[in-house]
């Protein structure tokens, strides 16, 4: 089905569906706006083009683009989009107001991926060694997410949790926000408990909470599964691995990190139990998604497994202490029984909650509802009006002194 209208999407980064969920979200937005028989053209300011998806495969124009620079003004204005999505606020803040000026009718969509300033409070309150209070969200951080968030006409979410907190602590209009998690499907042929060995944790280890995670689970998790079953590895797969998680590897521990994974469903898909001590973080965790896709039970903490499940059992269990962790790990890890019970969890949460053909229609419903009516939609949000008019006048004089001053060097 062919329109007329063209989207542009401003990444943080190329989407890199293997090495991440943000990567695998940005390409369903994708997929669902092609389906709509939108135009799109993917730009980002981002060098690193060796693990991301091949755009033009798609048939998608890329563009990179600079911060700082009117360039994009003359790029923006040409093109001319009728919705453009900002990957994370921060990308946001550089181009948002560039968008306002240039092409005043396009409709600014947010697509968060997770509140930052949710993650950056509770790993505040971790490394104070203390408990996460609501109070801790009131950071700088929180001033420029909510900020970005009411100068956008809609705000994809992926946690429920996330939207309760916005409306409660924020008082961010329900207008401004929409739910819509990742999608997920189980995959088929999977192997049975007895074809299946070992743990395994997964994750992009340029995303802080994962370092976090595998150090906690070095230390403090898998000394006491390792006493129990000394013949079970833990496997560490993660794109990006920096020096200090590759120096955790340890043969006679059987603690073995291994990098990145050419197919993470692959190796999800052989393993017994998925282990996710999660201490902090935000949003859903796709590597939890994909652990029920294949299958997987999974051990994880009550961070990991937030807004995830709703009413429904976990696909496993949920434990913040680590040994109380170690323990469920283990039992998990030994009993088929349980394991395929917990197996049927997984599949039953993927089919309540993460079904595209639950979200597909009335998200594209709300799009096109909104582009009919921007006008009405932005006088209701008259907040949003005032930060766009004060952040277009500062950040935009800024952004000129920036450019003139690269001019000059």
């Amino acid at each position: 089905m062919e329109n007329s209208n063209h989207l542009l999407i401003i990444g943080f980064v190329w989407p890199e569906p293997k090495s991440s969920a943000a990567g695998g979200r940005m390409m369903q937005l994708i997929d669902l706006f092609q389906n709509q028989g939108y135009r799109i053209t993917f730009a980002s300011t981002a060098q690193n083009f060796e693990f991301s998806e091949d755009l033009n495969h798609y048939r998608i124009p890329t563009k990179t683009i600079e911060l700082n620079s009117s360039s994009f003004d003359d790029f923006v204005k040409e093109l001319n989009p009728t919705v453009v999505v900002f990957d994370r606020f921060m990308v946001e803040e550089q181009f948002g107001w560039r968008v306002s000026e240039n092409c005043p009718n396009a409709m600014k969509i947010l697509d968060t991926e997770d509140l930052h300033c949710l993650r950056n409070a509770r790993h505040t309150a971790l490394k104070e060694e203390r408990e996460f209070v609501l109070d801790d969200l009131f950071s700088e951080v929180a001033k420029r997410e909510i900020a970005s968030i009411l100068r956008c006409d809609l705000s994809l979410m992926v946690s429920e949790y996330e939207i309760e907190v916005l409306q409660s602590q924020f008082r961010i209009s329900s207008d401004l926000l929409f739910y819509l998690p990742l999608f997920a499907a189980p995959i088929h042929a999977i192997p049975t408990f007895k074809e299946r060995n070992h743990f395994v944790f997964i994750g992009n280890f340029l995303h802080e909470p994962n370092w976090d995670t595998v150090q906690f689970l070095n230390k403090e998790i898998w000394p006491v599964i390792h006493s129990k079953l000394p013949l079970a590895k833990m496997l560490v797969y993660g794109a990006y691995p920096t020096q200090k998680v590759l120096e955790l590897n340890s043969p006679k521990m059987n603690f073995l990190v291994k990098g990145r994974a050419e197919d993470a469903l692959e190796v999800i898909r052989e393993a017994r139990v998925v282990l996710a001590p999660l201490r902090f973080g935000a949003g859903i965790k796709g590597k939890l998604l994909e652990a029920m896709q294949c299958g997987t039970p999974s051990v994880t903490t009550s961070i990991g497994a937030e807004s995830m499940k709703g009413d429904l059992d976990w696909n496993g269990f949920i434990a913040d202490d680590p040994n109380d962790f170690a323990a469920k790990a283990i039992e998990l890890y030994a009993n088929a029984l349980l394991w395929k019970e917990c197996q049927k969890n997984g599949f039953e949460i993927l089919e309540n909650r993460y079904q595209r053909s639950d979200f597909e229609t009335a998200f594209l419903e709300r799009i096109s509802m909104l582009l009919q009516d921007l006008k009405a939609h932005r006088n209701t949000n008259f907040i949003g009006a005032i930060l766009q008019h004060h952040t277009l006048s500062s950040t935009k004089y800024m952004s000129k002194w920036i450019e003139e001053k690269n001019k000059k060097h």
